[in-house]
């Protein structure tokens, strides 16, 4: 549910961009990233190197969108959101902090956050979301070079790369622990 739940600035944004305008989704997105730190703060909860990434990604848009004065398409301002989440999730692996990590020790035994495939695992998941936002951000530019491309056409791609990125999040560390890899549950 916690990984699932971080996304929540991203749909807010994509509702609110689709009734209100891009820069009216970026203000909403970062209300919502701000939310859920707060949230995190409150039920004391580390507080996930996604969450903050995502704050500040929405927060830099939105100022960047009202003192610029830009006023970007739908799907001019989807490549900047899409390509700046994988510059954050590329980020937490510099780090050596992959993103899924956070999220995978909420749901398994400590004594294994430590070892060399728990790590690995975070690193492969991590990598296929990265792959992933990439993915979307060429779709966004593709759409945005193409306009008369029917909007079903960006959600159906946006659809299915995030599900493909959900299914393998679940996939992959019951993929390993059925090889008997069994540092990597997830």
């Amino acid at each position: 549910m916690g990984i699932l739940l971080a996304f929540a600035p991203f749909i807010a944004f994509a509702l609110f961009d689709r009734f209100a305008g891009p820069n009216a989704g970026l203000i909403v997105a970062a209300v919502v990233a701000a939310g859920l730190i707060l949230r995190g703060i409150a039920m004391r909860q580390s507080i996930k190197l996604l969450e903050v990434g995502t704050l500040v990604l929405f927060v830099a848009l939105a100022i960047y969108a009202y003192v610029g004065r830009e006023e970007w398409s739908l799907y001019g301002v989807r490549l900047w959101v899409d390509a700046g989440l994988m510059i954050v999730v590329l980020l937490t692996m510099a780090v050596g902090q992959p993103f899924t990590l956070q999220y995978a020790r909420e749901r398994v035994s400590p004594s294994l956050w430590s070892t060399p495939q728990f790590l690995r695992t975070n690193y492969v998941i991590t990598g296929a979301w990265a792959l992933a936002f990439l993915l979307l951000a060429v779709a966004d530019w593709v759409l945005l070079k193409n306009p008369n491309t029917p909007r079903f056409v960006g959600f159906a791609v946006i659809a299915a790369l995030l599900y493909g990125a959900f299914k393998f999040t679940s996939w992959y560390p019951q993929q390993l622990h059925h090889e008997g890899d069994v540092g990597s549950s997830h």
